[in-house]
């Protein structure tokens, strides 16, 4: 097996050369570099990895925690995100939360006893921000708000609310529904506070339809690792806004079914993730509804859904390529500043690490992409 001493030997450099372009630490000549480069070439030689990693103190794994990859946005960005860390040189290692028995704490303890070099936190999670912050060691929130020290990457969802409702109004809709999680995640931290950015994009829609006079309603589902919990609401929805059109009685009030009474303009819009617009497109034609005409459908997310859904979704695309990037530049940058900064009160066993530009918000546009689930705007 060829060995760093055959390398050092067929370059005509010492040992510690060859250990200093392998390990890509310290000051090479180019000259120097190219030599060593080109012996490792012809003799074939793979660096050991292993005594690669315990040099430089790293393990060159990084954790990414998801609710689950069942759900086709975090399969979309996992895709993504790993060939980003890929690029630098970092390997990812999944956890979907809704799939294994110790959720989070498994990998939280690993990065503790330096098993990974940093994880990626993409799921809800039940502890409290000082959990996380006590760690000491790199973390990173995705559309999650772990504590005021840890940086978060995030889309938009402020802009994806204008850009639907901007839509709805100009097409004329008068009665919206929107889909989506357990309304406990509205404010979950108490006061109008949340963990959950994402719920931004529905207030903002909510509060730009109210601007507007139109009328809507929210019809909460289970948590996103019920894909078929969400299937089960909308054919409800539809079942109800059937027998509404029909002149029928679904035997609850317009604030709980999302349909109209008497007097209220049927729900003409539904708006929710890509699964709830496939969804909806799929339950509109079963119940003989022409999609836009008389109900438009819009997604959020932009997953692989849009084109598959019976008819092209319009959807508010988030940009997984940007998320994914500056995720690992986040993560790359902690991963980088390994001991962290003593926190100001100094007292590390309680409030940990900080690191540099760990508060930051990193915040991605994203845009809306107009297919056949919505009338054209007047």
């Amino acid at each position: 097996m060829v060995g760093m001493r055959d390398v050092a030997k067929k370059a005509g450099v010492s040992l510690s050369t060859v250990s200093l372009v392998v390990n890509a630490s310290g000051y090479v000549s180019q000259e120097m570099r190219r030599r060593v480069e080109q012996a490792m070439r012809e003799l074939d030689y793979i660096p050991n990895e292993l005594a690669r990693n315990l040099y430089r103190g790293r393990t060159g794994m990084i954790g990414v925690i998801v609710p689950t990859l069942r759900h086709p946005f975090f399969a979309t960005l996992v895709s993504a995100l790993q060939g980003r860390l890929a690029k630098h040189e970092l390997q990812t290692l999944l956890c979907s939360t809704a799939d294994a028995d110790t959720g989070e704490a498994e990998y939280v303890s690993r990065l503790r006893r330096h098993m990974m070099d940093g994880i990626i936190m993409a799921a809800h999670t039940d502890h409290p921000a000082n959990y996380w912050t006590s760690i000491g060691r790199p973390v990173v929130a995705f559309d999650r708000v772990l504590g005021d020290t840890i940086a978060t990457v995030r889309s938009d969802h402020e802009q994806g609310g204008r850009l639907v409702a901007e839509q709805l109004v100009k097409s004329g809709t008068r009665h919206v529904v929107m889909v989506g999680g357990p309304r406990s995640q509205f404010d979950d931290r108490g006061e109008g506070a949340t963990t959950f950015p994402t719920v931004r994009y529905f207030q903002t829609l909510g509060e730009r339809l109210d601007a507007a006079g139109i009328r809507h309603e929210y019809v909460a589902c289970g948590p996103v690792t019920d894909v078929e919990g969400y299937a089960r609401a909308v054919h409800l929805l539809f079942d109800r806004l059937s027998e509404s059109r029909s002149g029928g009685s679904a035997g609850g009030s317009a604030h709980d079914s999302g349909v109209g009474d008497a007097g209220i303009p049927p729900v003409d819009a539904i708006v929710g993730s890509d699964v709830v617009a496939a969804c909806a497109v799929k339950e509109a034609f079963a119940h003989g509804l022409n999609v836009p005409r008389d109900v438009q459908i819009i997604g959020y997310d932009g997953t692989c859904l849009v084109d598959c859904a019976g008819l092209t979704l319009t959807v508010v695309k988030q940009n997984f390529d940007a998320i994914a990037e500056r995720l690992a530049a986040r993560i790359v940058d902690a991963v980088n500043e390994p001991e962290g900064r003593e926190s100001k009160d100094g007292e590390d066993s309680k409030a940990g690490k900080e690191f540099k530009n760990a508060a930051a918000v990193d915040i991605v546009p994203v845009s809306l992409h107009v297919g056949d689930t919505t009338r054209q705007m007047a």
